[in-house]
């Protein structure tokens, strides 16, 4: 069975009969969208993606929702999603985009013990870059109103929250380095290591940045592009940080590592500087790890999100309520600032994309998807 969302009522079909329904009967579900496929694999994502026009508009299944876009979220690792890096058997054509925030305009029989049409859900799911997306419900979380701000969350808040409880162990006085601090997801990490009552230092590449990090609490701004790094932390910190939240790699890594103070937790969420090259890694200096590690017993530990599912719905729930009740600074950038003006449809997304890599965003990157002309919602 399926809910849908016709014009001035809510109607159960059965599912055998959905398309027909979808075509012919008045619903508010257009019978074509327009999406971003992979249609190749590159780290190269104007190369690896293509915008498709007149694909068709895809049905829930029964624990499903289908999710009616109004803003996605841009991530550092779209680029390796659509290099295949993630899964290496992957094949193309498949879809792109990670998370959004929309409004349900259809779902499964069991999905509707929860959610019901015309409610506004943040998620996290394959496919996001496209007018609507299926969405497992247990994928989904319910938002008070569609805004770009809730799209910080599924990906970005909850990386930094699992990876700090899970991996950090923060504790009042301790001291942390954030590396891309102003960021997507940077941004979180600061402000979370605040709220632990920690020292919290950020790198960040401009003075702009510099101003957003100590507006959210940020005790030590260091713009790389004014200030040598590894001599900041010698001078101001000669014993070293306890914590590094590291999402560069390549030259920043091997700074972090130097910086670890005796007992020190590095943790690494990315190394976005190297996503571009062709093997999607940037160089370090690996080969004194052991020694260092050792001399100081710190250590090195990764994190990945999708396995750590069984705390990300608690995670999701409790940063939406904390954004809710603005406890947490959910900083967006929707490209106002840009060359070419705000990221405004899917055919955006390669500008934001590009926009990422050339370090200019301040918070997290979000495109915003305007009602198609086709639709009736």
């Amino acid at each position: 069975m399926l809910r849908l969302a016709p014009a001035g009522a809510r109607t159960i079909v059965d599912m055998s009969y959905a398309r027909h329904f979808l075509d012919f009967q008045g619903s508010n579900i257009p019978r074509a969208m327009q999406k971003l496929v992979a249609t190749r694999l590159s780290p190269n994502f104007r190369e690896a993606v293509t915008l498709c026009r007149d694909c068709p508009v895809p049905l829930p299944g029964d624990g499903d929702l289908l999710v009616r876009n109004r803003f996605v979220g841009v991530n550092a690792s779209d680029i390796n999603y659509s290099a295949g890096r993630y899964d290496p058997s992957v094949k193309t054509p498949f879809d792109v985009g990670f998370e959004g925030v929309g409004e349900v305009v259809a779902l499964g029989l069991s999905a509707s013990a929860r959610y019901t049409v015309g409610q506004a859900v943040a998620y996290m799911a394959p496919g996001s870059f496209a007018e609507y997306t299926v969405v497992p419900a247990r994928a989904a979380a319910p938002v008070a109103s569609v805004k770009p701000e809730y799209v910080t969350v599924p990906v970005s808040g909850t990386t930094a929250y699992i990876s700090l409880k899970e991996l950090g162990g923060l504790s009042e006085g301790k001291t942390v380095l954030v590396t891309a601090a102003a960021g997507g997801t940077g941004q979180f990490a600061v402000q979370l290591a605040k709220k632990a009552k920690c020292h919290v230092i950020g790198t960040c590449s401009s003075g702009k940045k510099s101003a957003f990090l100590k507006s959210i609490g940020c005790d030590r701004p260091i713009n790389y592009n004014a200030e040598h790094v590894g001599t900041v932390l010698k001078q101001e910190y000669p014993e070293g940080v306890d914590v590094v939240y590291e999402s560069v790699g390549g030259a920043m890594f091997d700074l972090a590592v130097d910086a670890l103070a005796t007992k020190g937790r590095l943790i690494v969420i990315g190394f976005v500087s190297g996503y571009q090259t062709p093997t999607g890694l940037a160089p370090v200096r690996a080969g004194t790890l052991p020694a260092k590690l050792l001399k100081k017993s710190a250590s090195v530990q990764g994190f990945f999100l999708n396995h750590y599912r069984s705390e990300y719905q608690a995670a999701v729930e409790h940063l939406l309520q904390m954004c809710a009740d603005g406890d947490l600074v959910c900083e967006v950038d929707l490209g106002d600032l840009s060359a070419e003006g705000r990221f405004i449809g899917l055919e955006s997304v390669f500008r934001a994309v590009d926009y990422m890599y050339m370090g200019k965003n301040t918070g997290k990157i979000v495109v915003e998807l305007p009602h198609s002309v086709n639709s009736k919602l």
